[in-house]
């Protein structure tokens, strides 16, 4: 695994209008990637959501909730300071168990197949239309990746998880637009807090159909705002 500096990543600034984040970049407010497929997503997908929380109770959804968001979090960190050569220490039951699931993707997913970081916590936009932070762009089973890592409470199926390959779309064709580059592959790194790792990877005709996906996102969101 080595780091080749060849783009020169802006530097950014979160805001949040109305509640929802948006990147600042060269003085310009962006809506971020997950702020327009949150406002854009589907009615039985927001009722599935509703159900959920009518179903465990709304206090337990919101525990629930924030202890993934804390987990996830932390293992991000970890993660991004393996990446940079550094270490992270976090002795919290919350860094404990997010050491334990970072690990499994460092083993699993990282080694011997990361074999090119060209940035870590990278944030990328597309001129006028949106914005966004990804975990790592490189050489990912020697082919140019956005690789975004997530934590899951349970394992996931392929067909629940289409927004995550529609965020991956968004930020391939952000970097493709502005970089010149021709990134064709994303891919998900996952593990739960049960430590069950798992990988989706989304290339081809596939990866350029939820690119589109998230252009026709884009649209929805804008006509949303007029």
């Amino acid at each position: 695994m080595k780091w080749n500096k060849q783009f020169e990543y802006p530097a950014s600034m979160r805001s949040s209008i109305e509640g929802k984040r948006h990147y600042e970049i060269t003085g310009k407010k962006l809506p971020s990637v997950t702020t327009i497929l949150s406002a854009t997503e589907s009615e039985q997908k927001k009722s599935s959501l509703d159900q959920w929380r009518n179903l465990v109770g709304h206090d337990t959804a919101r525990k629930i909730t924030e202890e993934a968001a804390a987990r996830g979090t932390a293992m991000h960190s970890i993660l991004e300071h393996y990446v940079l050569g550094t270490n992270k220490l976090d002795m919290t039951e919350t860094g404990t168990k997010a050491h334990e699931m970072a690990e499994e993707i460092i083993k699993r997913g990282l080694t011997n197949r990361l074999t090119e970081i060209w940035g870590s916590e990278v944030t990328l936009y597309y001129p006028g239309l949106y914005a966004g932070a990804t975990d790592l762009v490189g050489i990912y089973d020697g082919v140019p990746s956005i690789i975004d890592f997530k934590q899951s409470n349970k394992m996931k199926r392929r067909e629940w998880i289409t927004d995550y390959f529609t965020q991956l779309g968004g930020y391939a064709m952000a970097h493709n637009h502005v970089y010149g580059t021709k990134i064709t592959q994303g891919v998900n790194l996952i593990c739960t807090k049960d430590n069950y790792y798992q990988e989706f990877i989304v290339d081809g005709q596939e990866f350029i159909d939820y690119q589109h996906e998230f252009l026709r996102r884009v649209d929805q969101y804008y006509d949303q705002i007029k």
